[in-house]
């Protein structure tokens, strides 16, 4: 574990180090991609839990890395969550997707436009964004081509957009655009 030389950290192979000694206040480490991260780690039993908060720009850069999925969730009729994968694009204070008007989420966001995303990165130590807001949705052929190009350029790469932005345009697909009103962002839990 990065900035303990000390032989009180001890590992098990697959297991989280454990940390004898005492609490440090302030764990700095060097830990790419985020190099600039300050690590406050807080004792719960004998296993040493680090969680590090990233500000707004930090995760905005962090959802729209590489070709993470978004989790998106929704509220059933009945209360009961709904979680479904994504691609999507970040625009401002938007993510912006697309979906089929017959799935569950479709039917959950036009009765409900409440919603959540998880983006995480999957790779320990883990980073992920926690996002709340509304949904507003549209079937404006137009608008749907331009955005569902862009969202298939980011997963699939610019050469196949063409073809995938089309196939994801046609009638009875939808736009969806979910306004961020709050997010919560960790960075390299461990």
């Amino acid at each position: 574990m990065a900035g303990f030389a000390s032989p009180a950290v001890r590992a098990r192979p697959g297991a989280a180090p454990r940390w004898d000694g005492p609490v440090p206040r302030v764990v700095v480490a060097v830990a790419a991609p985020f190099p600039f991260l300050v690590l406050r780690p807080e004792k719960h039993g004998s296993l040493l839990v680090t969680i590090v908060r990233m500000d707004e720009d930090e995760w905005k850069s962090f959802i729209a890395e590489g070709t993470r999925t978004g989790k998106l969730a929704t509220v059933r009729a009945d209360g009961a969550p709904h979680i479904a994968p994504v691609w999507f694009l970040p625009d401002g204070d938007d993510l912006v997707f697309t979906t089929e008007n017959v799935t569950v989420k479709a039917h959950d966001m036009l009765r409900d436009r409440r919603a959540a995303m998880c983006v995480d990165d999957g790779v320990p130590p883990c980073s992920h964004a926690v996002l709340w807001g509304h949904t507003g949705i549209s079937e404006d052929p137009r608008e749907l081509l331009d955005w569902a190009t862009r969202i298939v350029a980011r997963y699939m790469g610019e050469e196949r957009a063409p073809e995938f932005g089309a196939r994801n345009s046609v009638p009875g697909m939808l736009l969806v655009r979910m306004h961020v009103d709050r997010v919560s962002a960790d960075a390299a839990i461990a």
